[in-house]
């Protein structure tokens, strides 16, 4: 755990995780998200995969942020490659700007190497944010992706323009290796 004055980043494994925790979770989920997407649900969140470790970024007692991972052997190109299947990154709205999210994320990128044993971290992502994940040592690749949808987990989804980054984590980022990548299961 580590902590700034009223700041507390917390590593929880998703069956740790409390009634609170997951009282929380849902509310912080919900104020981003609600009218979009509906209710937010810890084992299927909004039809993506679900975390197996979930960083807690509590401000004054307040989640404020929250990162999610779970481990997965996927395909790239010949290789499987064990990888943290990242999604459900999130600041409060009113903790944006203040450096939160790049620490949660640091330190969810910690528990991949010394918790989850992972070669790399992985996420895909919409173009705006890929700057934020840079500022947290994430880099872009470049490569067609496979996965199942996460509205139906039968259809199978083929992107080809991502965005896509992995980050170090027992293996340096400059290990990854070339081909198209399958998910083998629905995206973070």
């Amino acid at each position: 755990m580590i902590e700034r004055v009223d700041e507390v980043l917390a590593l929880r494994q998703h069956d740790e995780l409390s009634t609170r925790d997951l009282a929380a979770l849902e509310q912080l989920f919900n104020r981003e998200y609600l009218r979009d997407y509906g209710p937010w649900t810890p084992d299927a969140p909004y039809g993506y995969s679900p975390a197996d470790f979930h960083v807690l970024a509590f401000q004054g007692g307040v989640l404020a942020g929250h990162v999610g991972f779970q481990r997965r052997a996927i395909s790239v190109g010949t290789d499987d490659v064990l990888v943290a299947g990242t999604g459900g990154v999130l600041v409060d709205q009113c903790f944006r700007g203040t450096g939160l999210g790049v620490r949660a994320m640091r330190h969810a990128q910690r528990a991949m190497r010394d918790e989850a044993g992972v070669d790399f971290g992985y996420l895909g992502c919409r173009k705006e944010v890929v700057p934020f994940y840079g500022s947290a040592g994430w880099v872009q690749v470049q490569a067609t992706e496979r996965c199942l949808s996460n509205a139906d987990q039968t259809t199978i989804i083929v992107s080809h323009d991502g965005p896509t980054l992995i980050c170090s984590s027992i293996r340096d980022a400059s290990e990854w290796p070339d081909g198209d990548i399958d998910l083998r299961g629905t995206p973070w």
